[in-house]
């Protein structure tokens, strides 16, 4: 099939065999493994994951490639037409309830939708074991960026509060096709087993969150006025920025808001 990557789907199409290699036996599936992959493309990660698993699960927004696969007629192949941004991870996680609940995402992501992306399987992350996300580099670096650290900032302080995440692999341009002006990464990020937010906490953290970020030069003392009371900050912590602030503390606020 001669397919040209679009770029309104943000495609960029993995073929480095080393890298793919490096990915699949990272990702390191079960037989029995639920997995689901977002945006395949032409395969590359695709056929050696299915070698490896008993039934594999495609998520693409493509018509031409969801044609494409559908005509592969692989076993063990489901494809759905979708868009991860609306697609329901929660109930997908739980539609195999015999397999034990290993639930595993995958994909090289769009770079263009990853940040949205990354929240909205926040939703499900009760029910997933891990994901393993090719991304651009930078959006990486600041995922996993430690308090204190330039890079530290909102989508930091979420995605730490919910999940372990480590950097695992870089990846060149040139192990694309068409190149990205961009490096990329890879991500592994496993859902924290202590983590007890309900709902009106974890709304609380998003809130509070925002607006410490909301001007990264400003300190708290102007940024945090709205919740200072109920917050009891420290005046060490009025003078402090948004990224001084560990992720611990921020959830310590939300708790403190939400009441």
């Amino acid at each position: 099939m001669i397919h040209h990557a679009r770029k309104r789907f943000g495609q960029n199409f993995l073929q480095d065999a080393g890298i793919i290699y490096s990915i699949v036996a990272l990702i390191n599936p079960s037989a029995d493994a639920h997995v689901i992959e977002i945006g395949p493309g032409l395969g590359a990660l695709t056929k050696p994951l299915l070698r490896n698993l008993d039934h594999l699960d495609l998520l693409e927004i493509d018509r031409d490639l969801v044609a494409y696969w559908n005509q592969q007629n692989l076993k063990g192949l489901s494809v759905i037409e979708g868009d991860a941004l609306k697609f329901d991870f929660l109930s997908w996680a739980k539609s195999r309830p015999e397999n034990g609940g290993l639930c595993k995402v995958v994909g090289n992501l769009p770079y263009n939708i990853s940040s949205p992306l990354l929240f909205h399987l926040v939703s499900a992350a009760a029910v997933i074991d891990e994901q393993v996300f090719m991304l651009q580099a930078e959006v990486v670096e600041r995922i996993v960026a430690p308090a204190g650290s330039s890079d530290f900032s909102r989508l930091s302080v979420m995605l730490q509060a919910r999940y372990h995440m480590e950097q695992v692999l870089e990846v060149p341009p040139e192990a694309f096709d068409p190149q990205p002006k961009v490096n990329s990464a890879v991500v592994r990020m496993i859902p924290r087993v202590e983590f007890n937010l309900n709902d009106a906490q974890w709304a609380s953290l998003e809130k509070v969150v925002a607006a410490a970020f909301s001007q990264r030069r400003k300190m708290l003392r102007t940024n945090l006025q709205t919740f200072a009371e109920k917050l009891s900050l420290t005046e060490i912590e009025l003078k402090s920025r948004a990224q001084d602030i560990s992720v611990d503390r921020y959830i310590e606020w939300a708790m403190a808001l939400a009441k």
